[in-house]
C-alpha cells in the first residue's frame, strides 16, 4: 500500500532504506518518546525492522515529505500495530520536522486506511505522559483519552515510563454501503 496526501508520500520500507531510517530515527529524543527504538539506534536495528514480517492488518509505512525544495527525504514513519490492547497506532518524525503537521497529516491518511479497507473496528494509542505534544495529535486524529494508564516499557528509556491510553471507533464514521444497481 501506498499513500499520497498533499506534502507526503507514504509507502512501504524496502531494504535500501536502513541507512535513511538510521539517520531519521537515531535521536535520544525520538527513543525516548516511542516504546519500541532503542538508543543508539544501529544499521543493524534498521534491518531487523526492515525484515519484520507484517499481519494483513498491520500496514506500516516510512513517511517522506515531497514539499520540501530539495529531493523527497524520509522523516518518520507510521503504523497500526495489532498490540496488547488491540490494533494500534503508532507514529515518530525526526527532529527536524517536528512542529509542521506532518504527524495529523499522515495519521489521517492511515485512519482513512483502516476505517475504508481494513476489517478493524477500533484503534488504540498510547503515548508517554511526559509527550503531550502526541497526544496532542491523537486528539486532533479523533481519537479520545479512555482514562487507562499504565506503565509502558520503553526501549530508549531503559525501562518503564507512564502513559496514556487513547482510543478512536472507527465504524461510526465508516461510508456505507453503496447500493448495487439492478
Amino acid at each position: 500500500m501506498f499513500a499520497r496526501t498533499e506534502r507526503l508520500l507514504l509507502r512501504p520500507a524496502w531494504p535500501e532504506d536502513a541507512a535513511p531510517l538510521v539517520e531519521a530515527i537515531g535521536h535520544e529524543a525520538i527513543a525516548r518518546m516511542v516504546a519500541r527504538v532503542p538508543h543508539p539506534y544501529r544499521h543493524a536495528d534498521a534491518e531487523q525492522w526492515l525484515a519484520q514480517p507484517r499481519g494483513a492488518t498491520e500496514p506500516r509505512f516510512l513517511i517522506t515529505a515531497l514539499d520540501r525544495e530539495a529531493a523527497p527525504v524520509l522523516i518518520g514513519g507510521i503504523a497500526i500495530i495489532a498490540g496488547d490492547t488491540g490494533h494500534e497506532l503508532g507514529y515518530w518524525l525526526t527532529p527536524s520536522a517536528w512542529g509542521r503537521g506532518y504527524a495529523t497529516e499522515a495519521g489521517r491518511a492511515v485512519i482513512d486506511m483502516a476505517r475504508h479497507a481494513l476489517p478493524i473496528d477500533r484503534l488504540g494509542a498510547w503515548h508517554f505522559a511526559d509527550n503531550p505534544a502526541s497526544g496532542h495529535v491523537l486528539t486532533k486524529l479523533g481519537f479520545r483519552p479512555t482514562g487507562q494508564r499504565m506503565a509502558r516499557a520503553s526501549a530508549g528509556r531503559g525501562g518503564l515510563s507512564p502513559s496514556i491510553h487513547y482510543a478512536l471507533d472507527l465504524d461510526g464514521e465508516r461510508n456505507p454501503a453503496m447500493p448495487l444497481a439492478a
